[in-house]
């Protein structure tokens, strides 16, 4: 970790990385801009995946106080992991053979088959605890009308993947045991909730007469003002709905892998543990001795021995960790391996056959509807989610290391 503490910095920003070579001209700019916000608790950090985001760097924590700011929220909010492991020995099934191929390639198959992903949606209403308990408290959102149909246009998504860097995948862990992991979010809830207040922040930061600069994309909420309370009770519900998501799900896997694996093996499937976390929220904690608002864009929350989901990327390697509560980061880790090209730049320096070829050497099946995009999310646009790792070790402990071994994409 380095200290960035010069003539553009009001407060220090603590980046977890060797120097600053490692950095985007952008990311760093953008750090410097959060550094200057008046509001900053201690200093801002970077966690070792940090990359350049939308106003914020993603892959940044800052605390605030008083304050809220949505875009270091971020626009998916309660964007986050879900990760199970079963008792299942992948040399016990993966020679199986079924109607539908491989045992894995028959479980890819049921996945797509009955998850909507990317822009799909379900044609009928799915149940949520979530939306149904907002309908009841409505009183709550009532005041932002233009949102209110998110509510009930909610429950056609629940259950669902998205596209983007959201997955379903299938690992096979350091012992050869299978898991399954989870990315996703909010879906379309979670964006226009931080769309929306994210205007009406910049509206009444002109009428304020703010001295946090329009350009940065800062603009910010008091939290204690009305609409600050309005969009804690946004984000909240996003973040609930985008937990939720994640576990209609995992339900519907653990369904499918029990059934195929019992049906074709005769082995009995049993699930262990659940590990359901966000990395896109703010949440009001203590550290330091004040209670402050903790913007993790990007991050995971890794209080002492809490349990993180820290992806990397397909057909690359991902971590299960247990959080070390480092006060520096805010108790926070990285949240993924970060990405080395944009979506757009991956897609013109990676053909699809070097990244079809790429997967298949690997021996990792993948479930995509249409190819033509599938260098976006390849491992070669991702940095080396082991280098990550080792730059955070004072946050975090490995616990599980875990292979791709089939994977599904929107």
């Amino acid at each position: 970790m380095f200290v960035l503490y010069n003539d553009n910095t009001k407060f220090p920003v603590k980046i977890w990385l060797e120097d600053e070579s490692q950095l985007e001209e952008s990311c760093i700019g953008q750090a410097y801009n959060l550094s200057q916000l008046p509001f900053i608790h201690k200093w801002v950090c970077l966690m070792p995946d940090t990359h350049t985001g939308k106003g914020m760097p993603i892959g940044g924590v800052i605390a605030t106080k008083d304050v809220i700011i949505p875009n270091a929220v971020g626009s998916d909010i309660g964007c986050g992991m879900d990760f199970i492991p079963t008792n299942i020995h992948m040399d016990d099934i993966q020679e199986i053979q079924t109607g539908n191929g491989t045992i894995i390639q028959a479980i890819i198959g049921n996945i797509m088959r009955s998850i909507p992903l990317g822009t799909e949606r379900y044609k009928t209403p799915q149940e949520s605890q979530v939306l149904d308990n907002a309908k009841k408290e409505i009183d709550k959102y009532k005041d932002d009308a233009e949102l209110l149909p998110l509510i009930d246009d909610g429950y056609f998504q629940i259950g669902s993947l998205g596209g983007g860097n959201h997955f379903l995948e299938l690992q096979k862990d350091q012992d050869g045991y299978l898991c399954i992991m989870i990315h996703s979010g909010s879906r379309h809830l979670g964006k226009a909730i931080c769309d929306y207040f994210h205007e009406k922040a910049r509206e009444l930061d002109r009428m304020w007469y703010s001295e946090v600069k329009d350009e940065y994309r800062l603009a910010f909420l008091p939290v204690h003002s009305k609409e600050g309370q309005q969009y804690i009770n946004w984000m909240n519900l996003a973040m609930d709905y985008a937990f939720e998501n994640r576990a209609h799900m995992l339900e519907k896997i653990c369904t499918i892998v029990k059934e195929l694996i019992e049906k074709h093996t005769g082995h009995t499937v049993e699930f262990g543990e659940e590990i359901n976390c966000h990395h896109n929220y703010a949440a009001l904690e203590n550290h330091y001795n004040a209670n402050v608002w903790v913007h993790r864009k990007g991050a995971a929350r890794a209080r002492e021995g809490e349990m993180a989901v820290i992806p990397g990327a397909m057909g690359s390697y991902s971590y299960v960790v247990e959080g070390k509560g480092n006060k520096e980061s805010f108790c926070s880790s990285s949240h993924g391996a970060g990405r080395n090209y944009s979506r757009s730049g991956a897609v013109q320096a990676f053909s699809v056959e070097k990244v079809m070829v790429d997967l298949k050497e690997q021996g990792v099946v993948l479930g995509k509807r249409k190819k033509n995009d599938v260098a976006e999310e390849c491992r070669f646009a991702y940095k080396d989610i082991d280098f990550v790792m080792s730059q955070q070790l004072d946050m975090v402990v490995p616990v599980r290391k875990l292979k791709t071994i089939g994977v599904v994409k929107g």
